[in-house]
């Protein structure tokens, strides 16, 4: 397996002015990690050749892989010149991943808040989300890109709808980005729902969070899962995920492809990014 980090985790000091996309990568490298996901979040590398030529040679220079694009998306739209434009915006997206020379690309799907996530909203969107991870994965084909649908946005973050997603959409190439933290935002057993999920994977988010139920609310700097439980980011390894259960998990699984760390806390990035890639390099190492 392959530790790195995504650019999301150093989003603090990218957005404030403190690093850019080419700091991240060379910071990454000098804290041993082996890879770098690009999330443009802080920067945009739309109609912006100059920069995606400047992120390969840095990651080049730095000896580090670049191994993931992941970009937002959402195909449940008013209309279907909507969901068309959004067809055509992640395609576009797709262009990029291959301009960076990435194979693996996450796009998102959908998003609905939580109190319309149910299982009867979830049957009557399917084709839509279907037709449209269909067309995205056909066209990365192309370019031997695999794309991915994350546990992400409350609407297919459980694990059993990501499966039937995958079912359904039926291709080689669309496989899901297993963020093991994510779960518990559908309420869902981080440790049960990696179990299900692992042999589907195309890359692995490491990812921790503090968690309170509903009745006890902690306050600023945590939000609510859809049953109205709290969650706040932690670093890897000191929050209250079973992560030795969750490494046990991934390495039975004979998964040997990129493992990217995700810290979305409170605490100054760049100390909790070491942090969690130490503890996760640890942790690999001793399970």
């Amino acid at each position: 397996m392959k530790i790195g980090l995504s650019s999301y985790s150093l989003y603090q000091a990218i957005n404030s002015g403190e690093m850019t996309i080419l700091d991240a990568i060379q910071w990454v490298a000098d804290n041993g990690g082996d890879h770098i996901e690009i999330v443009p979040i802080g920067y945009s590398l739309d109609d912006n050749d100059e920069l995606i030529e400047q992120i390969k040679e840095k990651a080049q220079s730095a000896g580090i892989e670049l191994s993931h694009y992941l970009i937002g998306a959402n195909f449940l739209t008013e209309t279907k010149e909507a969901f068309d434009a959004e067809i055509e915006r992640v395609k576009k997206q797709v262009d990029i991943a291959n301009a960076l020379g990435v194979k693996f690309m996450r796009h998102d799907v959908a998003w609905r808040a939580p109190a319309d996530t149910s299982i009867v909203q979830f049957e009557k969107d399917l084709p839509i989300i279907v037709d449209a991870c269909q067309q995205i994965a056909d066209y990365a084909a192309q370019y031997g890109i695999t794309t991915s649908i994350e546990n992400h946005g409350f609407h297919v973050q459980a694990s059993d709808r990501v499966l039937r997603l995958l079912n359904e959409v039926n291709r080689d190439n669309f496989k899901t980005t297993v963020d093991i933290g994510n779960f518990l935002c559908a309420d869902e057993d981080p440790v049960s729902a990696v179990k299900k999920n692992i042999r589907h994977a195309s890359v692995l988010h490491f990812k921790d969070f503090y968690i309170r139920p509903s009745y006890q609310n902690p306050g600023e700097g945590f939000f609510q899962t859809i049953a109205g439980n709290y969650l706040r980011g932690a670093i890897v390894g000191q929050g209250d995920i079973d992560m030795e259960e969750i490494v046990r998990i991934v390495k039975n699984s004979g998964f040997d492809g990129y493992v990217s760390i995700e810290f979305e806390g409170m605490e100054e990035c760049k100390q909790a990014s070491k942090i969690a890639l130490d503890n996760v390099r640890r942790l690999l190492g001793e399970v």
